[in-house]
């Protein structure tokens, strides 16, 4: 079915072409500039194509190339570079938002044909994880940030996470770096679905937001922000030990801004070990019926959240998640977002991997600093390896047909060459005497 010389990157390079793979399947230039036009609100593409613009976000975004202005150099397109930044600063944080959102649907569609997902988290609901980031200070490059100490923070953006998938599913760009997150919140409620669970942080735990999820049909496990009111209903009664501390348990009422009065749970965790912050007890509210979840369950689903922070982590350290060159906001979130993209054809290469190892936890197993490697090294050879033909076949593929490309390519995959090489634990720092002569 393929040509010799792509058959070798397949044995010799097969994550790196699974890769390709996906990127030709979800983002293909036909499909990829069909779509923009669907969702576009006043931008055009007069001289530059959307797909151009992503094909080559996504090389910098990869770290296949170091730089914007590398990436443009050594693509087709004939506009200017000026053009192209003018493009990038200029992109509709809609198109940001809508691109992961499309993405996140395609990867999850190939999922449900790849096989190799958990279990649901809580069975017969859709949990999720809901955090904050925001971009790093940029470069001082515009003539405005010039005459300042810190670099700008061209934005921020909340993003959802689906845990059982391994997808960040939604994002909601914000051009104000210094805005607060709960400014975001609205436009969050407005996407949230019945019977959906939001584990979030302290900061999202504002009075308005918890009661749209109750108007919705949908829950919450939010841990409580100090300045959050409740009224107890009865008194904190243990329920058990968790893997942290012992978790205490208690009916408490909230009260809506409109009036509008709810009685949820408060579910206190006393800590074996205080946080980083020096918090020694853990509380989080929760609406959740305890049919579907007690206290402890409670409790592990937060703790849980804290995955969330490792998958920033990817971002930064695997992804070139933030250039820091693009002050621009639009262009720095339209970044943001394209890494996003890129950490969930990550989640589908490695839910391929686990549909083939049912009997090892992968993520546990797998090392993706390795699979980032050979991403950056092997890319460039695997693309210039593929034929027309080729690449109209993965083009045109099916979800079904798809996965069966994928479990085919993976087969080649040995793990030993991308196993983790876990540190052993930290030794205690020497306590050193000044010598006294």
């Amino acid at each position: 079915m393929f040509s010799d010389i792509f058959q070798r990157f397949i044995q010799q390079r097969p994550v790196a072409t699974m890769v390709l793979v996906l990127l030709e399947n979800f983002l293909n230039a036909d499909q990829l500039d069909r779509w923009f036009n669907t969702v576009r609100q006043s931008q055009y593409t007069k001289d530059i194509l959307f797909s151009s613009i992503i094909g080559l976000m996504l090389n910098v975004v990869c770290n296949i190339r170091p730089s914007v202005h590398s990436a443009y150099r050594d693509s087709e397109i004939q506009a200017s570079v000026v053009a192209l930044y003018a493009k990038l600063q200029n992109m509709e944080l809609t198109t940001s938002q809508a691109l992961v959102r499309y993405i996140a649907g395609e990867a999850e569609t190939l999922l449900h044909h790849v096989g190799g997902t958990p279990l649901d988290v809580l069975p017969g609901y859709r949990v999720q994880f809901l955090d904050g980031n925001s971009i790093e200070g940029t470069e001082h490059r515009l003539d405005v940030l010039r005459g300042t100490t810190a670099g700008a923070l061209p934005g921020k953006a909340l993003v959802v996470f689906d845990p059982r998938l391994g997808l960040a599913v939604d994002v909601f760009p914000c051009e104000e770096g210094h805005a607060q997150e709960r400014s975001l919140l609205p436009a969050v409620a407005a996407t949230i679905q019945a019977r959906e669970v939001y584990v979030m942080d302290r900061n999202f735990c504002v009075l308005e937001f918890l009661f749209d999820f109750h108007r919705r049909s949908a829950f919450f496990v939010a841990r409580q922000h100090g300045n959050t009111p409740y009224k107890r209903l009865t008194g904190l009664k243990f329920v058990g030990n968790s893997a942290t501390g012992k978790v205490f348990e208690q009916a408490v009422e909230i009260t809506a801004p409109t009036g509008e009065t709810l009685r949820i749970r408060r579910v206190v965790v006393t800590l074996n070990k205080p946080t980083r912050n020096d918090d020694k007890n853990l509380i989080i509210l929760t609406n959740l019926p305890k049919e579907a979840a007690d206290a402890l369950k409670v409790a592990e689903l937060y703790r849980a959240r804290w995955g969330i922070e490792t998958a920033f982590q990817k971002l930064e350290s695997h992804l070139n998640s933030e250039v820091n060159t693009l002050g621009y906001p639009k262009a720095a979130l339209f970044s943001f977002c394209l890494a996003l993209v890129a950490f969930n054809i990550y989640a589908v290469v490695m839910a391929v991997l686990q549909a083939t190892h049912p009997k090892k936890v992968i993520k546990d197993v797998v090392s993706e600093y390795y699979i980032a490697q050979e991403i950056d090294v092997a890319m460039d050879g695997v693309s210039i390896a593929m034929t027309e033909n080729e690449r109209a076949v993965f083009t045109q593929a099916s979800p079904s047909e798809l996965a069966i490309i994928l479990l085919d390519i993976v087969s080649y995959v040995d793990l030993k060459k991308y196993e983790k090489n876990p540190r052993g634990p930290k030794k205690l720092p020497i306590k050193r005497t000044q010598f006294k002569g």
